[in-house]
């Protein structure tokens, strides 16, 4: 018998919220866990990983006793304040193929393709309003030194037969898309594009609790005493489970066997005010989801309202993976972002800013998830290191996680994805974190000079590629 204390997140205050979720007033639901009570399977965290988990068990042994335990309330977390972008996993095919093998990464590329459809049905037979748009990904080129990023992913689906997975575009077409001068070659995945996360994550929690899932939100799990049965400490009562389901993407990064695999940043993003009357004639219209190649990734998409959502990752690094309010909101009110929006779409000079705010991702060195079992407790299971990309994803970790709870022999739970060995571990604290701000800091120094068709001196080269994965 062991006891594993979980990292309890700072809940955001009403101002510090997403703007996706501020503009659905989004809230608790159901109400906190209370008394002594038990299940077949206990999920902690109520966000994409956790509720896609929940659906698959639910779709294989409905009569499982399912319960998840949120410590805010779902969606709150990363899935409610990601940028909604929809992609498949073909433009980490080269990632994949080097963690996991040719053929598995090829299957694992195609089943987020399949859950890109899974959204599109659950959206166009009204069970889920998720605002979803399949209107394209974007993966785009704005300085010399980003030519080219996507080719290793891009030729190995060529390889496969899968050309029009990762399709070039250029400067005419980028600019007739995004309605931005500023990138000028890149690739396009047709059959992607944007959603309101929010509206994803609630949805899902209503999918869940109409198919028998029951759900405790504002119930944040302290301790994990495994055992048979397991029992999950709340401030309000005992939960017993005979599996237990780690799903708390960031804050899960802080156990001290999956810190040492994983490293918390986070990324910030702004909304601004409607701003159709200055989109519309510029030519951007649709629901594409734009990124750039820089290290530090620009993301952004126009909403269906007309306004443009702005993130980039801020190289703000975690100390031993622990991290607070500070996650939630960074204190300049995102004034790097609007810089570069203001670089990528001169036309918006001016434009006010209707919410900034920030968050947790839990990144590997092999920028893909990891799947698996605490050492030593069969009974405890744990999916994380989205690296940020989870809506097409996570239906598919939602499989994984499910193989293993059921003991099942199957693809999933044989997926390369499952298991640490072959994980590359990090340094171990201080000098992880040390290293890591240098290296981040140097990476910012190296895009923004970049950025400007500048290079680089030969010290921020070097500290600058010595980022874990590609």
């Amino acid at each position: 018998m062991a006891s594993y204390r979980l990292a309890l997140p700072a809940a955001a205050p009403e101002g510090d919220r997403s703007f996706w979720l501020r503009d659905l007033g989004a809230g608790p639901a159901t109400p906190p866990f209370a008394g002594e009570a038990a299940c077949d399977v206990a999920i902690v965290g109520g966000g994409y990983t956790g509720l896609w988990t929940a659906l698959r068990l639910k779709e294989q042994a409905p009569e499982l006793r399912v319960t998840i335990l949120e410590a805010d309330f779902c969606g709150s977390g990363a899935s409610g304040r990601n940028g909604g972008q929809v992609h498949s996993w073909f433009a980490e095919l080269d990632l994949l193929t080097r963690l996991v093998g040719a053929e598995e990464a090829l299957a694992l590329c195609h089943a987020t393709a399949e859950a890109i459809e899974e959204l599109a049905e659950l959206q166009a037979s009204g069970t889920i309003d998720m605002d979803l748009r399949l209107d394209g990904w974007l993966w785009t080129a704005s300085a010399r030194a980003q030519e080219g990023a996507w080719e290793p992913a891009a030729d190995l689906c060529r390889r496969a037969g899968e050309a029009d997975r990762l399709r070039p575009v250029g400067a005419e077409e980028i600019r007739r898309r995004t309605g931005s001068g500023v990138s000028y070659m890149g690739v396009v995945e047709p059959r992607a594009g944007t959603v309101q996360p929010a509206k994803l994550a609630l949805g899902l929690r209503a999918l869940a609790l109409s198919r028998g899932v029951a759900i405790h939100e504002r119930s944040p799990v302290s301790e994990i005493v495994s055992g048979r049965p397991c029992r999950l400490r709340t401030p309000g009562g005992t939960l017993r489970a005979g599996k237990v389901v780690i799903a708390s993407n960031a804050w899960a990064a802080a156990l001290p066997e999956l810190a040492r695999y994983l490293y918390v940043v986070d990324s910030q993003i702004v909304a601004t005010e409607p701003v159709a009357e200055t989109l519309d004639p510029l030519g951007w219209t649709g629901g594409e989801s734009i990124c750039d190649a820089q290290a530090h990734v620009l993301y952004y998409q126009r909403t269906k309202g007309g306004r443009v959502v702005f993130g980039r990752g801020s190289g703000n690094v975690a100390y031993a993976n622990r991290f607070g309010a500070a996650f939630n909101r960074r204190p300049d009110g995102g004034a790097d972002n609007l810089r570069e929006l203001c670089r990528v779409y001169p036309e918006l000079r001016g434009v006010k800013i209707a919410a900034d705010w920030s968050g947790p991702i839990d990144c590997s060195a092999a920028h893909l998830p990891v799947f698996g079992s605490l050492t030593g407790e069969p009974d405890i299971l744990f999916g994380v290191g989205f690296n940020g990309t989870g809506i097409a994803q996570t239906p598919v970790a939602g499989r994984i996680l499910a193989s293993l709870v059921l003991g099942q022999d199957d693809r999933w739970s044989r997926s390369g994805l499952v298991g640490l060995a072959r994980r590359q571990t990090l340094p171990p604290e201080p000098v992880r974190t040390l290293g890591a701000r240098l290296v981040r800091r140097a990476i910012r120094i190296r895009n923004d000079l970049e950025i400007e068709n500048r290079s680089p001196g030969p010290l921020v080269r070097w500290l600058s590629s010595l980022t874990p994965g590609r």
